[in-house]
Parts: C-alpha cells; sequence; structure tokens
C-alpha cells in the first residue's frame, strides 16, 4: 500500500448534467493505493471514510483531502483480540468505536491515531450504537450502545491523554431486550429539550421509546436514560417471530440536501426497519409529544413486503429459492425519499412513497463478499463495500418525480411544492383543479385552474354552466395576476369582466339585503349585510391592485350601468380622476362633497374649472381653500371671481386682498380686478377704494393700469379716487378741476398743495380754487380769508376774479399790505445791487495785483518731469511751487489734450518757434499758447486726477526695480 498516491471518489467524476442523468447508478471506486489485506468493515461519515483490514489496521481517509490517508494500528495483535468485525462512526466523523471477534472494544478519536481500549466494555459484543443528537463535542456525551446478548447500555466516553485514566466516564446497562439489539437511535424532540425518542430493533420486534430523560449537575454525572426506560413504556411492532440468523437492521434517512427551486422546510427523518416481512418505513413525527407519539410513527407507516423483493429479484433474472417469501438481504441503507437494498449481489432501490421498485442491478460478481452498504447521513452519498472493492452509489437529482408520485397520490399540496418546471406545476395545478371539480369545491378549483394552463374558455364556460359566479371571480382574480404584463388586451378584458363580476355580486347582495329575503339557502339578510362588507373590500382591493390593468371610460360605463355610485367614486379617486369626481358631485349640487374633493387637490387647473360654479355658491368656504394653495395664479381665477355676486361680505375681494397683501401679487390684471369690484360696487362708500389706492401709493412701483382704473373710476362716478388717481399721474390740474367740479373744495385745496417743488403749479392750482371760493362766496371776507391759505397768492391775483362793482373798503387793508410789501421787496434789490458793484471792484483790484506776483527758484532746483536743472532752459513755476520746462509741460499737457486742444497748442507753438508772425501779434500768440499749457499744475489739479488709471509701472520700466 502506498498512501501518498491518495484516494479518489467516484462521485469527482461525475456529469454535470444531471437532467440526462439516472437517479441512481452505482461507480466502481478507483483505488489509488495498492491492498495488502481484505476488508472487514467499513464506516463513512461527514466526507470521511474508515477502512478496517483484516490485519487489524485501519485507514483513515478524508474525501476532502484524500491523498492524505491516516494508517492506525490496533494497541494490540489480532492474535490477541481477534480480527475487526464492526465499526460504528457517529454522523460527524469525531469519533469511532471498533468492535472485534474477541470482544475486545477501542475507541479512536478523529484528532488521533491512536485507539483507546474501552475495559469496561471487554467481552461485549457490539451489534448497534445511537450516537447522542448533540454532537459534535469533545466527547461522546450520552450515547447507548446495544449488544449480541440483548443488552442496551449507555456510556460516556472522554477523550483522555492520562494513561492511568479511562476513556469511559462511566457505563450501566439501561434496558435487557429479547435478542440481539439490532439497531438503535436517540433523537429529540423539538422545542422540548428535555424529551428523547429512542428506537430499538431486534430480529422480531421494533420499540418505539418517547419521554423524560434524568438531568444531572454535570455531563457525565450519571446515566440520563435510566428514568427513560424504567418509567416508559414502549410502543412496539411486533414481526414474525424468526431464528436469529435472519438479517435484521434499523436505518434512518440521510439529511436532505438543499434543492435549489423548492422552498421547502426541513423534511421530518425517516426510518427503515428491516425484518423477514420486508422493510418497514415511516416518517418519524414529532407530534404528539406524548405516549401516543410511538402509535402515530407506528400507524403511519408503510411496509414494503418481502415478496415484492422476491418478484424484483426473481423478474431481474436473479437465483429462485424453494421458498419465494425467503430473502437474502446482506444490508439496506436509506436516501430521503427511497429504500436501498444489497439482496444476492444486487442493489435494488424501493420508493418510500409507493414502495416501487426504481433500480435494480447486479453489482458484485458470483463469488465477491459484501461488508454492506454504508450512508454518509451529512453529505448524503452512499456506499457499497466488499472485501476488496469500493462502490459509490451516485444519486442525482433524487426527487425529480416525487411530485409525479405525489400527483398519482392526489397529494396536490404537496405535488406543487416539488415541481420544478412550469410544465410540471401546470400538471399539477390542471390536475388538482379537475379534482377539486369533483367534489364540488368550485372556490378552491377556481385558485388551482387560475395558476394552470387550462384553456381559459373552458374553464370559464364551466363555472357559469354551474352558475358559480363566486368561483368564477375567484378564477379571473388568480389569472390576471399570472398574465404577463405585455399581454395588455388580455388583461384589461379580463379586469373588466371583474368588475361586471363585482358589481352584480354586490348589487345581488344589495337586493338581498333590501327584501330581507334569503340569498341561498344557507344565507340569510343579516349574513349578506357582512358578505356585501367584505365584497366592497374586495373590490376594492382590486381597483388599488389592477388600476393600471382597468379602462377608464369602459369602467366608467359599466360601473355607472349598475347604478352604484359609491364604487364608482372610489375607482375615480384611485386613478386619480378627481376632475370625474368633482364633476360628479357638482352636477348633483352637492356643495359639501364637492369642497371635501376640492381639498385634496394639488392641480391649478381643477380649481380654475370648477371655482366660477362654486364661488356662486360656496363661497366663503372655497376661499378658504384658495388661500391654502400656494401654486394657483390668481389671474386664471379673475373670470369666476368677476361673475361672483357679493354678498354682505365680497369674498372675490377677499381673495384678492389675500393675494396682493400676502402672496404679494404683482399681477397687474389682479390688482385691476380688485379696482374694477370696488368701484362697481352698488355702495356709494369709496373708503376701502382709497385705502387700495393709497396704498399703492406708497409702492415704489404702481401695480394697477391708472389709465384702466380712471375710466372706471369715472364711469362709476367715484370722484374721490379719481381725484387720487389723477394726482398720483401727476395730472394736478385735471384732479383740481375735477374734485372744484363736484365742489369738493378742501380736496381740491388739498391736491393744490402737493406739486411742493413746483411753484407756479401750485399757485395755478391754487388761483383754480380761489376762482371757485371767490365765485361761490357771497361776501368779500370769506376770499380774504382763503387768501390766507396760501402764501404763493396775491391780493393783486385775486382782484381780476372779483365782481366788476365792488367796494374797494373791503379789502383796503390787503391793498396798503401787498403796496408795502412791494415797497420792501424793492428795496432788497437796490441793496443786492449794492453788494454786487462792491464785489465786482474786489475782483478787479485782486486781478491786478496778480500781475505782481513772484516765485523763488533755488539753484539746484530740478524739473519735476526730466528730473534736469531747471535753469538750463524756458521755465514755469506754479504757485505750489512746482517748477517745469515749457517744453516738459507742454508735452505732459498734450498726452491729456482732445484733438481740439492738441492741434492749437501745436499751431501756436508752431507760429511761434519759426516767427511766422511779429509784434503784438506773436506775444498775443505767446499769450494763448501759455495760457493752454500752463493753465493749471499738473502735478496738483485736475490733471493729475484724469491719470489716476495710468499704472505706476509702464511696459518699458523696469519691474525689478519695484520688487520687495
Amino acid at each position: 500500500m502506498d498512501p501518498p498516491e491518495g484516494f479518489v471518489a467516484a462521485s469527482g467524476n461525475r456529469d454535470n448534467d444531471e437532467a440526462t442523468l439516472p437517479i441512481f447508478n452505482v461507480e466502481r471506486v478507483q483505488l489509488q493505493f495498492s491492498i495488502s489485506s481484505d476488508f472487514v468493515a467499513a464506516q463513512v461519515a461527514n466526507n470521511v471514510i474508515i477502512i478496517a483490514l483484516s490485519t487489524g489496521r485501519i485507514l483513515r481517509i478524508d474525501l476532502d483531502n484524500p491523498a492524505d490517508i491516516d494508517d492506525i494500528d490496533l494497541p494490540k495483535k489480532s492474535s490477541e483480540i481477534g480480527v475487526i468485525r464492526r465499526l460504528f462512526l457517529d454522523p460527524t466523523s469525531s469519533h469511532l468505536l471498533i468492535s472485534t471477534t474477541l470482544g475486545e472494544n477501542f475507541y479512536l478519536h478523529t484528532q488521533s491515531r491512536q485507539p483507546k481500549t474501552l475495559s469496561r466494555l471487554k467481552g461485549v459484543s457490539i451489534e448497534s450504537v445511537a450516537w447522542n443528537p448533540s454532537l459534535p463535542t469533545a466527547s461522546t456525551r450520552e450515547i447507548l450502545v446495544g449488544t449480541l446478548d440483548g443488552n442496551i447500555y449507555e456510556i460516556f466516553i472522554e477523550p483522555s491523554t492520562e494513561f492511568y485514566r479511562r476513556e469511559e466516564k462511566y457505563l450501566k446497562a439501561v434496558y435487557k431486550a429479547a435478542g440481539p439489539i439490532t439497531g438503535l437511535w436517540i433523537d429529540a424532540i423539538p422545542h422540548k429539550p428535555e424529551l428523547r425518542r429512542v428506537l430499538v430493533s431486534t430480529h422480531g420486534a421494533l420499540l418505539h421509546f418517547a419521554g423524560r430523560i434524568g438531568r444531572h449537575g454535570h455531563e457525565g454525572g450519571g446515566s440520563i436514560f435510566t428514568k427513560l426506560f424504567d418509567t416508559e413504556e414502549p410502543t412496539v411492532f411486533d414481526g414474525p417471530s424468526r431464528s436469529g440468523a435472519a438479517f435484521s437492521s434499523l436505518v434512518i434517512s440521510a439529511d436532505a440536501l438543499d434543492t435549489p427551486g423548492l422552498d421547502v422546510s426541513s423534511p421530518e427523518p425517516t426510518f427503515g426497519w428491516l425484518s423477514t416481512i420486508g422493510v418497514l418505513h415511516g416518517k418519524l413525527l414529532t407530534s404528539p409529544a406524548n405516549q401516543d407519539l410511538g402509535s402515530k410513527v407506528f400507524s403511519d407507516a408503510t411496509l414494503l413486503k418481502a415478496a415484492q423483493l422476491v418478484t424484483a429479484r426473481a423478474s431481474a433474472g436473479g437465483r429462485k429459492s424453494s421458498q419465494q417469501a425467503e430473502i437474502s438481504v446482506q444490508s439496506i441503507a436509506m436516501s430521503q425519499w427511497h429504500i436501498l437494498l444489497l439482496i444476492e449481489g444486487r442493489v435494488i432501490v424501493a420508493q418510500t412513497l409507493d414502495n416501487k421498485i426504481v433500480y435494480n442491478q447486479v453489482v458484485l460478481e458470483p463469488g465477491q463478499v459484501a461488508l454492506g452498504l454504508v450512508a454518509d447521513h451529512k453529505k448524503n452519498t452512499f456506499w457499497l463495500f466488499t472485501s476488496q472493492q469500493i462502490f459509490e452509489i451516485v444519486i442525482t437529482d433524487e426527487d425529480r418525480d416525487v411530485w409525479k408520485i405525489m400527483l398519482e397520490q392526489q397529494r396536490f399540496d404537496s405535488a406543487l411544492i416539488y415541481a420544478r418546471t412550469a410544465r410540471q406545476k401546470d400538471a399539477v395545478a390542471t390536475a388538482s383543479g379537475d379534482h377539486l371539480i369533483t367534489k364540488g369545491q368550485y372556490l378552491d378549483a377556481a385558485s388551482v385552474y387560475g395558476k394552470s394552463s387550462k384553456p381559459f374558455e373552458e374553464v370559464a364556460l364551466q363555472f357559469i354552466e354551474h352558475d358559480e359566479q363566486d368561483a368564477l371571480r375567484n378564477y379571473l382574480l388568480v389569472k390576471l395576476s399570472v398574465l404577463k404584463q405585455t399581454s395588455v388586451m388580455q388583461r384589461i378584458m379580463v379586469a373588466s369582466w371583474l368588475v361586471e363580476l363585482f358589481m352584480s355580486k354586490l348589487n345581488s347582495l344589495d337586493d338581498t339585503i333590501t327584501t330581507k329575503a334569503e340569498l341561498t339557502e344557507t344565507m340569510n339578510a343579516a349574513e349578506s349585510e357582512e358578505q356585501l362588507s367584505a365584497i366592497r373590500a374586495e373590490f376594492q382591493n382590486f381597483v388599488d391592485r389592477y388600476k393600471s390593468d382597468l379602462d377608464r371610460r369602459t369602467t366608467y360605463d359599466i360601473i355607472s350601468s349598475h347604478g352604484r355610485e359609491e364604487e364608482l367614486l372610489y375607482y375615480a379617486s384611485v386613478v386619480n380622476d378627481h376632475d370625474y369626481v368633482l364633476s360628479y358631485w357638482v352636477q348633483r349640487e352637492r356643495w359639501s362633497e364637492s369642497l371635501n374633493v376640492l381639498k385634496r387637490q394639488s392641480n391649478p387647473d381643477t380649481f380654475y374649472k370648477y371655482s366660477s360654479v362654486l364661488m356662486g355658491h360656496v363661497a366663503t368656504e372655497l376661499v378658504e381653500i384658495l388661500m391654502r394653495q400656494s401654486n394657483i395664479e390668481p389671474r386664471s381665477l379673475i373670470p369666476a371671481l368677476l361673475h361672483y355676486n357679493s354678498g354682505a361680505q365680497n369674498q372675490a375681494i377677499r381673495y384678492l386682498l389675500f393675494a396682493i397683501n400676502q402672496n404679494h401679487s404683482t399681477d397687474a390684471a389682479v390688482h385691476n380686478t380688485l379696482i374694477s369690484i370696488y368701484a362697481s360696487h352698488q355702495s356709494g362708500d369709496e373708503s376701502a377704494l382709497l385705502n387700495y389706492l393709497e396704498s399703492q401709493s406708497l409702492q415704489q412701483e404702481r401695480l394697477y393700469d391708472a389709465d384702466f382704473a380712471l375710466r372706471l373710476c369715472i364711469e362709476h362716478k367715484r370722484v374721490q379716487s379719481c381725484v387720487h388717481i389723477y394726482s398720483s399721474m401727476g395730472q394736478y390740474l385735471e384732479a383740481v378741476e375735477l374734485a372744484l367740479k363736484h365742489d369738493e373744495i378742501d380736496l381740491a385745496s388739498m391736491i393744490a398743495d402737493r406739486p411742493e417743488d413746483n411753484p407756479a403749479l401750485r399757485k395755478k392750482l391754487w388761483l383754480a380754487v380761489a376762482r371757485k371760493v371767490i365765485s361761490q362766496s357771497d361776501g368779500i371776507k370769506t376770499a380774504i380769508d382763503f387768501l390766507k391759505r396760501c402764501e404763493l397768492l396775491r391780493i393783486e391775483d385775486l382782484i381780476p376774479f372779483f365782481p366788476d362793482f365792488v367796494i374797494i373798503d373791503d379789502f383796503k387793508e390787503e391793498i396798503c399790505a401787498a403796496l408795502e410789501e412791494y415797497s420792501r421787496h424793492i428795496d432788497g434789490l437796490k441793496q443786492e445791487m449794492e453788494e454786487s458793484s462792491q464785489t465786482a471792484a474786489n475782483i478787479k483790484t485782486d486781478i491786478a495785483a496778480l500781475d505782481h506776483r513772484y516765485a523763488i527758484v533755488e539753484p539746484g532746483e530740478r524739473c519735476y518731469v526730466c528730473r534736469f536743472p531747471l535753469l538750463s532752459r524756458q521755465f514755469f513755476v506754479f504757485p505750489c511751487q512746482h517748477a517745469f520746462h515749457s517744453d516738459c509741460l507742454g508735452k505732459k499737457v498734450m498726452e491729456q489734450a482732445g484733438a481740439g486742444k492738441g492741434r492749437r497748442i501745436k499751431d501756436l507753438q508752431t507760429e511761434v518757434s519759426r516767427g511766422l508772425s511779429g509784434g503784438s501779434k506773436r506775444e498775443k500768440a505767446v499769450q494763448d499758447l501759455d495760457n493752454l499749457i500752463a493753465a493749471s499744475c499738473i502735478l496738483c489739479s485736475e490733471f493729475a486726477i484724469r491719470q489716476i488709471d495710468d499704472p505706476f509701472v509702464l511696459p518699458a520700466d523696469d519691474a525689478e526695480e519695484w520688487a520687495l
């Protein structure tokens, strides 16, 4: 044997295309090492294979790392302890029990390579082991061991590195059966930690124990199963009384693997008890969790009769025996859905659901010694060992046909769970629906038919023929839920039909309630009311879910034809057709309902459309709603506001004032509408209009159309408002004339005082007012008193307005006062003339003194432009002590001079320098040139201010000189 060569499992070469593979296939494992002796026992758990050789050696192979093989020797020679007869490996491959032909027993932990002798089990022939369901743990915890003499022991094995310490913490006999213990199993009852179930099998009986176990302060402190076996009576399934020579075994199904596409919770494990009459198999139920559990398990179990196995062997060409009922079953194993049997070199597989044989194949050649079938419960793999070979029973897609069997057994719900493809699910649904129809369960059939592909018209006609409207409605609902979204027309038709069915049902229930008649033999009027609410709620849920599949016009027509007002409005609300709902209530003059709908709207067009009619009936409430909307344009509401016939409180004015004062509307149309309503109001009071106009006068910009407002005020004879508008337009004369035309003297006087910055206009206005006052007054004294209201008016201004025949004594004092005022004014003018003459004389004296001014120039002083000595050539000195050469000053002035001034300077320079003129003419040219150039200092005067934009550093300058 060459361990480094390793081991390759047959499943490693498995084809990935499971759909084309048979469910069962026996494949020979190719061993990658030589065999020096025969196999005598084998076990597989958690992808670990344990093989015992006739020489007493043990091979431990991890299939996840098959090249690394543990080669383990027993602590004693085979001649002393006998040949290994049985191996017992826990499901996690952590703990291994080894039993020999001479009654020696050993324990091997997965992390150890040295088996330890179990001295307390010396002389005991172990036939079966029940592992603790709490594994994996470092110790075995409490396990049960069944022996050849019928005893069941409870043992607690804990690995120890101390030489003198025993591996088993305790050993206690807990039960004695009649005959060898061929099988043991322990499992826990879910949610009942204090309960355990124990299965015990012998050659002639299967015992089921269920009850409480004992408790101790710490693990390994004592037996926990003694209480169970002492207090509980087992439920017994008796088999035929046969000799111990017949093979008997108890097996439990392997753990189910997760299957893609199936939403199935972990199924309950199944058991199989092999006896001479066949295989008793069933589910290990966990309820009821009492003494009746065993009876329930056995009553639900099924027997795979031995005769059926004999027939299967014979039909496949097997050896016929003299007694056909006798079979030689060499080994048994169970998967989730199948029983695997080894019979005379054949592997026979039967389904647990119906006991049918699905696989029957010769595997072993004549003369080959089979060790038996072994199942890996964790990895759900199955193996067949002979004395020199290993076979793997490859199971591919084991549950692919489960749905068919359940369908044949009319277990439709379970069949639907295990159906994978759409075709399989459809077949289950169709068959289930047909079955329910035959039983008269139309509502249930409708739900199933809806998920099948059975022709739509066939199913619909079937329900119609049986007058099952509720079932038809249920079928259409399910069918609509599975129809593709791309099938637009089909979805619309089905949805529309459903609306018709809902309306018919609702009307039928209403009629029953109204007439207090009985709808059916089993339903009275009170029950009809409950069903009416249920159907109405179902319809509302239907509309909420499938509103996109309903054609509005068709749905409105259907519901309206049945007169279902509540459902009609509900549908319109769900599809957000608020316009329809509003129109419905408005047409029926249900103003309260109309406003309730309007409150929930946000679309401005809806408010614009219905504001006219609502303003005429519920103006106050409508304005309240409008004032809460922030996205409404008041301009669009103007027709409704103008159409509104105001009562005691004009709601149109209220809304317009809100839009102007609160929302700060600047729309001229809104302001003009407010003026129009104010001006056309039946009341003669102009205070509200005037208040508005005065508030607008305080604004920076007038927001209304003054011409429009003026026409309206004139049309409706709003004099004060007209005068205010004229005044705001600056047309004071027209304002005064209008006020005087309507004998509003005080108003005219107020307007006449407004143009304070235009005394001439103000005087003109006051003269107009004075004319009106004098024409209406009976005495001169009234006119004279009016004269005192404006300081611009003089008596001479008013004289033309008096009658031709008037006594001068009445206003003699005023005339004298006016003459005295003129005299004082003339004296003041004379004094001003004298002061002006004196000022002119002083100016002439100052000018003459300027000709004698001088400045002192130091010898080293330089020109402020070229920085050369100033005295080197002609120069100018200014009073500010700045001095420049005449040519330097001329250049600077030329740079800033305009085109005309520059040309004039050049002409004068040419004339002076070339001597083109002489005498007084030349002196005149020199004087003009000096005046142009030396008018002001270029560093102190306006000339310097104009140079503020010039940069300090010119492009021609060295920028580095300015560096810091």
